[in-house]
């Protein structure tokens, strides 16, 4: 059981480093608001996977995945919310807040706990991941609800960390990115690559 998990920790964690539509929301609040919002963005994210961990274990989120309906909806409603977001960082961009040092740096709207657990809560393929993936590494010596929930767990302690220090890394430099041409340019980038996820999730097969 012990090579089990640990194997099972090795491809979350591998999983979790890829970067992802949660990386882009993370980089967006992070770098225009500070450590403070990007840890809170990171704490939604995080609890977004908690939800879907409880729902993944009362099989709920099998239901998600098998139904084409239900699958549709939902990756449309995140795919527009992604998109929202990368639009809103494009705005950002072009407007005077962000570009003017005596006006400070824009700061992105909404609270960035919830801007984290909707962008989470809004990507299907979560439920994909976890219906289809997490029994095929949950350890044999567990019954199958304990084990799901040990791995749900992993991945969100994994998350935490590895989304966390990636905010800590970003907030040592927040100098540098608070400069008008810099913090322009991020718009601009995170932007596109928000609308990007957007377009890809849309897109998206079960």
């Amino acid at each position: 059981m012990f090579v089990q998990l640990l194997t099972a920790m090795g491809v979350l964690a591998v999983l979790t480093v890829v970067p992802g539509p949660d990386m882009a929301v993370v980089t967006k609040r992070a770098v225009a608001s500070g450590r403070q919002d990007g840890l809170r963005t990171v704490g939604g994210i995080t609890a977004g996977l908690l939800v879907w961990g409880a729902l993944t274990v009362v099989g709920l989120a099998a239901v998600l995945a098998a139904s084409a309906t239900a699958y549709t909806v939902v990756k449309l409603a995140g795919a527009a919310y992604l998109g929202f977001l990368g639009v809103q960082a494009l705005l950002q961009s072009r407007s005077g807040r962000s570009v003017t040092p005596v006006a400070g740096p824009a700061t992105p709207s909404g609270d960035p706990w919830r801007t984290g657990l909707v962008s989470n809560v809004l990507n299907p393929k979560i439920a994909i991941f976890y219906t289809g993936l997490l029994p095929t590494l949950a350890p044999s010596g567990l019954s199958p609800h304990l084990g799901m929930t040990l791995l749900v767990l992993i991945h969100t302690a994994l998350t935490l960390v590895w989304l966390g220090g990636y905010v800590l890394v970003l907030a040592r430099a927040r100098a540098f990115f608070e400069k008008p041409a810099v913090r322009r340019a991020m718009d601009r980038v995170t932007g596109v690559v928000l609308i990007g996820f957007g377009v890809k999730v849309a897109t998206s097969q079960p």
